[in-house]
Order: structure tokens, then sequence, then C-alpha cells
């Protein structure tokens, strides 16, 4: 899992019936920490985000699932990386609910919610 936040209960139940995931598997907490936090400053992330994809190519079998999300840059390294290793790389949909409140001086304050939909395959 290469996820810049924690799934959803919800998230986590798709991934179970609709894709047959067995285990979740996590980036362990010092991959974590590379993943969520990427310098907008490198030109390149290829050896910034080696111990990521080593850690993928240690753990990953073909056939597994890979949901992956984050900085673009490092998205599309995992993704290309993941389809080499016969990985299915996958990406949450959300929907986003806006809810109107109105506010005690006559003003209008929009809520914003992004309620998942459902995983897909990136390339499809």
């Amino acid at each position: 899992m290469l996820f810049s936040h924690d799934l959803t209960q919800e998230q986590i139940e798709e991934l179970e019936r609709g894709w047959g995931v067995e285990v979740i598997e996590p980036l362990p907490p010092e991959l974590q920490k590379l993943w969520s936090s990427v310098p907008p400053h490198l030109d390149s992330l290829s050896q910034y985000l080696a111990p990521v994809l080593e850690w993928m190519e240690k753990i990953g079998e073909p056939g597994d699932k890979a949901v992956i999300q984050g900085d673009f840059g490092a998205v599309y390294l995992a993704v290309r990386r993941a389809f080499e290793l016969g990985v299915t790389p996958l990406y949450a949909t959300t929907r986003r609910e806006v809810r109107e409140v109105l506010q005690p001086d006559g003003s209008v304050k929009q809520e914003r919610v992004f309620r998942h939909v459902r995983f897909r395959v990136y390339g499809r």
C-alpha cells in the first residue's frame, strides 16, 4: 500500500470483497515518511524513491494488488514498476459532496466531504 493516509473501513471492505485482498501490507514507518513527504525541489525521484520501490519488489508478487496514491511523479514511477512486477496498481475514486451551511451572519459556508466510490486499475 503506497498511500499517504490510512484506508477507511469502507475501502478495506471493498479491497477484501471486491478485489480478493487477504492481507493489507502498509509501508514500514520509515518508508511511509519518504512516500508522504516527497521533496518538491528534487530534479529526479528515482534515487529518492529507490527504498520504497525496492520494498514493493521484495513483498509484491504477480497477481497482488497495490493501492498507489500520492505525489504525481512518485505515483507514475510506482505504477510503472507495479506493472513490471505483475502487480495490479489501484487508485481510489471519490465523489465530492457539498453541503451549504447558513452562518449566523447570513453568509453561506460550503463544507466538502469526499466519499469513497470504488477502486480502479490505473490505465483502464
